[in-house]
């Protein structure tokens, strides 16, 4: 009795208006922490204390705690209990806690099923549609599969309200059971013969989730149901219908409905001629009829815009597509020119000729000041590229290109250069275009155009010297745009002859040779200038050192002065080349002469291949020794690729033997520091002479180790390490031997010995072999190129691995054989070589 009386003397709790208002005065997070705090105690208490009388109010108020971001977790119970209430007013504040604190995630959603399923035949249908509401928004699989049979039920009832609210709770449980589709097929039948637009609006939404989830159901609408003349009828009463206060909005008749049926319009009429050509004219008078000058007329323009690209449609509906998209580039809302230029960008590839009709408005967007807008108008000026327009877009493109976000530079430059290199009328206008992107984009320039440019002006051999003039004069200007400055390097290095010549219709540049050096100085002292334009410019320097008769002996100062650069790729290249004037002076006008024409694929940007932003290392792979055949060169780089690291040089033999070139001839050999003469010779006889040791370019590389005989074993035998099997297959076993030179313990020589099992000799026998870059790889001539049948005889070859590193030795292989007339090729890896090898 006591409890009673102090129950009803305790003051009523806080209505959910006085909560808000105390929150909202509060001035810090602190007491607005103390003011809730305070709150979620009182409301605990309460429910404790099972008090029904305010159990409505208090979860009302824990609803609005939890909306501020604070947890409210210990009220889902009561939740559960408001929805078992019979009031229609406690069902309602229930229903809302349950959507809000309940989700599949949590096992309590699972006990309100039961009263959903009561609530769902309830005779009130405000309260069905409250079950209805929530169950869509927490149903599960399991509350999907017990309940489905009940909405289905409800989307056969004649009451348009439940109907509506059913329909979208079937579009939530064949997301969560796809299954159960077939379930509610039957029901769709009627729902678009409805005149209430709520049902037709909900019908769309829940046909759309069919058809997208399933091929079945779309073949069944477009081919039983006979959808398309069904949505075509709805959505000409909606064109065609007078005003409806019920339905309008800013003068258009259920824009939401017409979206729909579009949407859907686009699903059934895909890949679809028959369907495609049924709905043609009403998409015509969409088209048409629409008014443009409201929001809500362009989102419908818009989705029929989408529909006619989808389907199978007309030529001219398409044309009439891609104008309201020109009439959207036009808005004054920067939203509505950004979808236009997104969906012209994916029309572009099919009516290209429709598209270029708005070019000017198009390129005209470039100067929009909405990033995302340019961004966007750049990607599309440059698809609209031709053979016809290239002249007047590669003038907007690089105007455009002046004034350009940092952000598109590198993308507009490799953009011209693909452009340029596709549609260049002539090689004069290509050079011109490239020189001005390359004055232009500064330090954004990537790399893969800048090899373009070089490879450019190689093939173009009458614009030499107009090009090499052209570029002088930039960098005698402006030394601080590193792409620039390393094409102008490299073409002075190369024509650096040309600078002195007259050239058709320029005004001649009056240039000395010392002006020149002090230029290409200026720039390798210079502290802007990156390691890659420094080796650039090096290089350059040397090489004019055989285009100028006046300045070598300040060009050989200049490689003494930086063969001490503490930059190890200055100091290497400048001692190397300092070399050469000391030591092989004879062949410096060989080694140095210029390159041929270089393969227009190479450095061409947009080819498979990743570009990486100006700055990085290049490494370009010398140019492969006239004795390989072209088909081998092709073997050998497929033999490379593939691995995380660069692998060495190989210089592969031939396998006849080849006298030794005279001095000056072999560059390619001196150039890597290899011996490509020597090992070519045919094997030691008694009384043939060695070749003499000047001629052994390893020995510079390797720390004067001498060539070996291609038969001849070394000496210092690593005694107690086995040979290894390298490969074993189709009958050819080819097995490594070690030993180690004498004259430096970090090279390892292998003796190659391949033998032949099989009762036919393998004629034209060639090895490859490639190494990881911290190796150094020769490979030595074979002993023969027949491995005679039946074990009879062995093919020898010696290969020479320098490893200053002692890292493990690793190594790819190719073998190539003819075999009873068919040519045999294979790969492998070789990975157990001994661990003693690099120790």
């Amino acid at each position: 009795m006591s409890q009673l009386l102090e129950k009803l003397t305790m003051p009523a709790p806080a209505k959910l208006r006085d909560l808000i208002r105390q929150i909202r005065s509060v001035r810090t997070q602190a007491e607005e922490r103390a003011v809730i705090e305070k709150e979620c105690a009182a409301i605990r208490g309460m429910f404790r204390d099972e008090d029904n009388t305010y159990r409505c109010r208090n979860v009302a108020k824990l609803l609005y705690i939890h909306m501020l971001g604070y947890p409210a977790h210990f009220g889902q119970l009561e939740c559960l209990k408001l929805i078992a209430s019979p009031r229609f007013t406690d069902k309602r504040i229930g229903y809302l806690g349950a959507a809000l604190l309940l989700d599949e995630r949590q096992d309590v959603h699972l006990l309100v099923t039961n009263s959903l399923k009561n609530d769902l035949n309830h005779n009130t249908q405000f309260v069905v549609g409250l079950a209805l509401g929530t169950l869509g928004n927490i149903c599960s699989i399991e509350m999907s599969r017990d309940l489905a049979g009940e909405v289905e039920k409800l989307l056969k009832s004649s009451n348009a309200y439940i109907k509506k609210k059913a329909a979208l709770c079937a579009v939530r449980i064949i997301r969560k059971v796809p299954e159960l589709m077939e379930m509610f097929l039957p029901a769709t039948k009627n729902l678009l013969n409805e005149k209430n637009h709520g049902v037709l609006l909900t019908a769309v939404c829940l046909i759309t989730e069919m058809c997208d989830r399933s091929p079945d159901a779309l073949a069944h609408f477009r081919k039983q149901n006979k959808m398309v003349p069904q949505l075509v009828r709805i959505l000409k009463n909606l064109i065609m219908a007078g005003y409806s206060p019920e339905h309008d909005v800013s003068g258009v008749s259920d824009p939401f409905l017409q979206v729909r049926i579009l949407r859907l319009l686009r699903l059934l009429g895909r890949n679809d001629s028959e369907a495609s050509e049924a709905m043609n004219d009403i998409l015509a008078q969409v088209a048409t009829n629409t008014e443009t000058t409201k929001n809500v007329g362009n989102s419908i323009l818009y989705e029929t815009v989408l529909t006619i690209m989808d389907i199978k449609s007309e030529s001219g509906l398409r044309v009439l597509a891609v104008n309201i998209l020109g009439r959207f580039l036009l808005n004054n809302d920067k939203n509505i020119r950004y979808v236009a230029l997104n969906s012209l960008l994916k029309t572009v590839l099919t009516d290209l000729n429709a598209v270029q009709r708005h070019r000017s408005t198009i390129v005209d967007c470039l100067k929009d000041p909405d990033i995302s807008i340019r961004k966007r108008a750049m990607e599309l000026s440059f698809a609209l590229v031709n053979g016809n327009n290239v002249r007047g877009m590669m003038k907007e493109l690089v105007f455009f290109l002046e004034k350009a976000d940092p952000i598109f530079k590198a993308d507009c430059t490799s953009n011209i250069c693909i452009a340029a290199d596709k549609y260049a009328p002539n090689k004069r206008w290509h050079i011109d275009t490239m020189l001005k992107v390359l004055t232009t984009a500064g330090n954004y320039v990537r790399d893969d155009v800048i090899a373009h440019m070089i490879s450019l002006v190689s093939e173009a051999s009458a614009l030499q010297a107009y090009t090499v003039q052209h570029l002088f004069r930039a960098i005698q200007e402006d030394i601080s745009q590193q792409p620039l400055v390393q094409v102008a390097s490299w073409c002075v290095g190369e024509y650096g002859d040309l600078l002195m010549s007259d050239v058709e219709e320029e005004e001649p540049l009056q240039v000395t040779e010392d002006e020149v050096l002090d230029t290409l100085e200026k720039i390798m002292n210079s502290s802007g200038s990156s390691g890659v334009t420094k080796s650039f410019t090096l290089t350059a320097v040397m090489k004019l050192s055989t285009r100028f008769t006046v300045t070598i002996p300040r060009i050989q100062a200049l490689m003494d002065q930086f063969g001490s650069n503490v930059d190890m790729e200055l100091q290497q290249r400048s001692v190397e080349f300092a070399k050469l004037f000391k030591s092989y002076d004879h062949m410096r006008s060989g080694l140095l002469e210029r390159m041929p024409p270089l393969d227009a694929k190479v450095g061409r940007p947009g080819e498979e291949q990743e570009a990486n932003t100006n700055g990085e290392t290049t490494v370009v792979s010398p140019p492969a020794s006239p004795a390989v055949k072209k088909d081998e060169g092709n073997a050998l780089l497929d033999l490379l690729g593939g691995g995380p690291s660069s692998p060495a040089p190989v210089i592969p033999q031939v396998d006849k033997p080849a006298p030794p070139p005279a001095a000056g001839n072999d560059l390619l050999g001196d150039l890597l520091g290899l011996d490509l003469g020597s090992p070519a010779q045919a094997p030691m006889v008694p009384g043939m002479n060695a070749p003499p040791p000047q001629m052994d370019m390893l020995g510079g590389l390797m720390d004067g180790v001498a060539p070996q005989p291609a038969v001849q074993m070394p000496a210092n035998n690593l005694g107690g390490i086995p040979s290894i099997t390298a490969y074993e297959k189709n009958g050819l076993k080819i097995e490594f031997s070690f030993t180690r030179d004498n004259s430096n313990a970090n090279v390892v020589i292998i003796t190659l010995n391949a033998s032949n099992s099989t009762d036919a000799p393998m004629q034209d026998f060639v090895f490859q072999a490639a190494v990881p870059k911290t190796f150094q790889l020769q490979l030595q001539s074979p002993s023969g190129s027949v491995v005679p049948p039946s074990n009879m005889g062995v093919v020898t070859q010696v290969i020479k691995i320098l490893n200053p590193q002692k890292a493990p030795i690793r190594m790819r292989i190719k073998l190539t054989y003819n075999y009873k007339g068919s040519e045999v090729s294979d790969m492998g890896e070789v990975n157990s070589f001994p661990p003693e090898l690099s120790q």
